[in-house]
């Protein structure tokens, strides 16, 4: 299910909203504190979280999902956002340094698809974080914000769908331990909220932070007798091609 992209707009820039792009961008610029010469791609709606490393990374663009919608990023200057079909991204292979997923697993249809995906356009030692509702938090469980909508993860299912598309993570974090309102002393509380959530309820936080380097080897499939199987084989992914090419011409 994907929120249309209106309703993040107006998301983002509402009191609520605002409080969550802090929180989330200051943590981002934490993980990621240097990314000179970097080519860096938000996909989902990541824009919100991008502006940090704009002037920094070598480039910054955001792609979004067609079902959702696009709207011009940043304000000032050319757009650097796209439509896109997020299983089939208009890139080259390896051609990204560091991709940051926001509103993008959870309303997929095919989570792991799109993990592969991104998999393929990431360069070799590539960085991914990936933000997603968490499925004990209480901003999964309200529709009032669009962490309410899509498929929630727990720690263990988003740690095997990354494995699963070859990425490690390397790093785990938790983000929004303040209450999903608007109300006064909820807007009030929520620095406080979020210091003492970090320190002490690691388990429930709204969101799940998850920082993930790019595998660069996979099982290459050998045939045995009359039969394919994967051997305990292993090669540069990236040299996959050239072995098919070598395959190809030796028939």
């Amino acid at each position: 299910m994907y929120v249309d992209v209106v309703d993040l707009r107006n998301f983002y820039g509402g009191p609520l909203g605002t409080l969550v792009r802090r929180h989330l961008r200051a943590k981002l610029v934490e993980m990621w504190p240097k990314v000179s010469g970097d080519r860096v791609l938000g996909l989902g709606y990541a824009t919100p979280f991008l502006r940090p490393f704009l002037g920094r990374a070598e480039r910054v663009i955001g792609f979004m999902p067609a079902r959702q919608g696009v709207v011009n990023w940043p304000s000032e200057g050319p757009s650097a956002t796209a439509l896109v079909d997020e299983c089939a991204l208009p890139l080259p292979d390896s051609s990204i340094d560091r991709m940051l997923l926001v509103h993008a697993l959870e309303t997929a249809d095919d989570p792991g698809e799109v993990l592969r995906e991104v998999w393929r356009v990431m360069a070799p030692g590539g960085r991914l974080i990936a933000v997603v509702p968490n499925r004990i938090g209480l901003w999964a469980r309200l529709e009032t914000t669009p962490f309410g909508f899509g498929r929630p993860f727990t720690q263990g299912q988003l740690d095997t769908a990354l494995k699963d598309a070859l990425f490690s993570p390397i790093d785990w974090r938790g983000a929004l331990y303040m209450l999903p309102s608007t109300r006064r002393l909820a807007m009030r509380s929520a620095a406080t909220l979020e210091r003492f959530g970090t320190r002490t309820w690691p388990g429930f936080a709204g969101l799940l932070v998850v920082e993930a380097t790019k595998q660069l080897y996979q099982g290459i499939p050998q045939r045995v007798g009359g039969r394919l199987r994967t051997a305990p084989v292993f090669r540069p992914a990236l040299a996959l091609e050239e072995a098919r090419h070598e395959s190809a011409e030796t028939l």
